[in-house]
């Protein structure tokens, strides 16, 4: 069929518009500086997928100075002409990527890097960040008032990071939407102990250091990481149920406490693999530091760190984390009751378990302890708002939703929906509106009541209407 010379025309200035149309669409671009966070809109990064961070780094405690190097490798998403990366005041002295030096600039906490070509979408790449300085820790009233990332210690430094304090100890994509694996390699004073997530790849001692290598081999969000570095008393052994378990406590807290912390870390891992499905992770573990200006303990992937305070319930409470907050994390900062509620709901599932109050009770319990007008319920929990974002309503009313959900479903479905949920998210990230849709698909009722009563409305709920 011959076309008409009109035809023809037309069919040119198609094909034309539509080559300008993919050219554009394919024209290299600078990655956006953050992924859009309602609560931290410049953190993590856009145009790339953040795959694995090798970690360099040693640190001088007595001048309190730390030199890393760090490599990231990551999949491009789009044509990228440069990329960003977070990073917090520390000096950036090289950067390469693919093997290459690139030009760098920094724009406050975003590291701004142009590779010499144009990082093709769907290609692999690597960015080779060479920095140092004195790491500061980060404070505000976001973690209970208390500092919080790199907090300097007698002897080194405990590294807690949640929510955005990863970025003032290496370069990264630093949101939990984008995570990665990881291998991390502390350099220390000799004598002191480097401890990281994952799995122990080697110690040893040369010259006037030590030096480990730890590899965790899941993926893991920024702020999980760590580096903690001190004197420890370390014991390794596995639990009942076979898995390995590394325990560092710093010995000026041995007598301290009648916590018997790897104990109690051994049986509430092998428990909650019970409840919540397979222990995620190679290592199970804790590093209990002293350090009473840290009012928190953190879900640190695979080892919990823990301040000087802790007790039985804060550690059945950080390893319910392993599952709720590190294998499945949040999508956006928002949904932080999925971590904190279920972990909160998980001690009193332990209480349940070792049969010294019901989860019932316990619900009864935070229930009329606070009266209709304590500021307590003006909380919105599925969406606290960043500087609340630990309120203790995010614990406590997220914890409380849960109990009125299993009475709603009953324990047949809530039982199945505990494990469903690891299970269906495991290593990957989800928000409110995924277990909403979990719940109603496992007990076949309809919830969006309940979950806008509890999460979503402030005020007291009545109990008796629900």
């Amino acid at each position: 069929m011959a076309l008409s010379r009109s035809a023809r025309l037309g069919a040119a200035v198609t094909a034309a518009a539509s080559f300008m149309v993919i050219a554009a669409s394919s024209a290299p671009v600078q990655g956006a500086p953050g992924i859009g966070d309602s609560y931290f809109p410049q953190l993590g990064n856009g145009g790339f997928d953040a795959r694995h961070y090798d970690l360099d780094v040693a640190y001088a405690p007595g001048t309190g100075r730390l030199d890393g190097r760090t490599t990231l490798t990551a999949r491009a998403t789009q044509n990228l002409s440069s990329l960003d990366l977070d990073l917090q005041k520390l000096e950036v002295t090289g950067v390469e990527v693919n093997g290459r030096r690139a030009a760098f600039t920094r724009d406050g906490d975003e590291l701004v890097v142009t590779p010499r070509a144009t990082l093709r979408k769907g290609r692999s790449f690597t960015v080779t960040v060479t920095y140092g300085g004195v790491p500061e820790a980060l404070g505000g009233p976001i973690v209970f008032g208390s500092d919080y990332g790199w907090m300097k210690t007698e002897d080194g430094v405990l590294v807690a990071c949640e929510p955005n304090a990863a970025s003032t100890w290496f370069p990264s994509s630093d949101h939990p939407s984008d995570k990665a694996t990881y291998d991390i390699r502390i350099k220390a004073p000799k004598g002191l102990t480097g401890v990281s997530n994952g799995r122990l790849v080697s110690t040893y001692d040369r010259g006037g250091s030590t030096y480990t290598h730890w590899r965790e081999s899941k993926p893991m969000a920024t702020y999980l990481a760590t580096a903690t570095i001190g004197r420890f008393d370390v014991r390794t052994g596995t639990t009942p149920g076979g898995t390995p378990i590394y325990v560092a406590i710093d010995p000026t807290l041995a007598n301290s406490s009648t916590v018997d912390v790897y104990a109690v870390t051994a049986a509430a891992t092998d428990y909650w693999s019970q409840v919540f499905g397979p222990y995620p992770f190679e290592v199970t573990g804790a590093v209990v530091d002293n350090v009473p200006a840290a009012g928190f303990s953190l879900e640190v992937q695979s080892k919990p760190v823990y301040s000087a305070v802790r007790s039985e319930s804060t550690i059945v409470h950080e390893l319910a984390h392993q599952w709720f907050g590190d294998s499945v994390s949040v999508a956006h900062w928002k949904d932080i009751w999925l971590n904190e509620g279920f972990a909160t709901y998980a001690q009193w599932l332990w209480a349940e378990h070792q049969g010294t109050r019901s989860a019932h009770d316990s619900f009864l319990a935070a229930y009329n302890v606070r009266p209709a007008d304590s500021a307590f319920w003006q909380t919105t929990v599925g969406d606290p708002q960043r500087d609340t974002m630990f309120a203790s309503a995010v614990y406590q009313r997220g914890a409380m939703t849960l109990q009125a959900l299993r009475e709603r479903i009953g324990d047949t479905a809530f039982f199945r929906l505990l494990p469903a949920w690891t299970r269906l998210h495991r290593y990957g990230n989800a928000d409110t509106a995924d277990f909403i849709r979990l719940a109603e698909r496992i007990s076949g009722r309809q919830l969006d009541d309940l979950f806008r009563t509890w999460l979503f409305t402030t005020g007291k709920p009545d109990l008796t209407a629900s």
